[in-house]
């Protein structure tokens, strides 16, 4: 992942270890006070949330534990790796459409950043300008070919 991704995530585990986790507890605390747990809906709402924030408190310090933060800037572009911004012609069509790969935790399909992990990104990695392939997507068979191969600063969030 990029230094933005480790960012992003590190931000939610914090937030959720001093914030949210705080405040899940302290509503149990209130809840049980209230008397007979067995039908003490506010009580088992907040053990439920509790549930779900302790599950993503692990899942985040598992992703941050394995993190490997690349820039993308001075990776080679001249092949499709991490990082590259490609322009495809979708052949069927003749329509233009561009993205990036990026980390897992970033994609974001909307501003054109798909995770390296997606079936598209996967048959593009290792590709250059010119090559024609066919790419396996979960609508159907699409080929493509790869006009452009880049790196360009990524933006991961729109600014409006």
């Amino acid at each position: 992942m990029t230094t933005f991704g480790y960012e992003k995530l590190s931000s939610e585990l914090n937030h959720l270890k001093t914030v949210e986790r705080p405040a899940v507890v302290k509503a149990i605390e209130e809840a049980a006070e209230l008397g007979d747990l067995k039908e003490n809906a506010e009580y088992h709402a907040a053990k439920e949330q509790q549930g779900k924030i302790d599950d993503r408190l692990n899942d985040l310090t598992d992703l941050i534990g394995r993190a490997q933060i690349v820039d993308p800037s001075v990776l080679e572009h001249s092949r499709i790796s991490f990082g590259s911004t490609v322009v495809l012609c979708d052949l069927e069509t003749d329509e233009e459409v561009t993205y990036t790969i990026v980390g897992g935790c970033e994609s974001n399909p909307d501003y054109g950043l798909i995770s390296f992990h997606s079936p598209l990104a996967k048959q593009l990695l290792g590709k250059e300008e010119g090559d024609d392939f066919k790419a396996q997507l979960p609508g159907g068979v699409k080929e493509f070919e790869i006009l452009e191969v880049k790196y360009q600063e990524i933006v991961f969030e729109c600014h409006e």
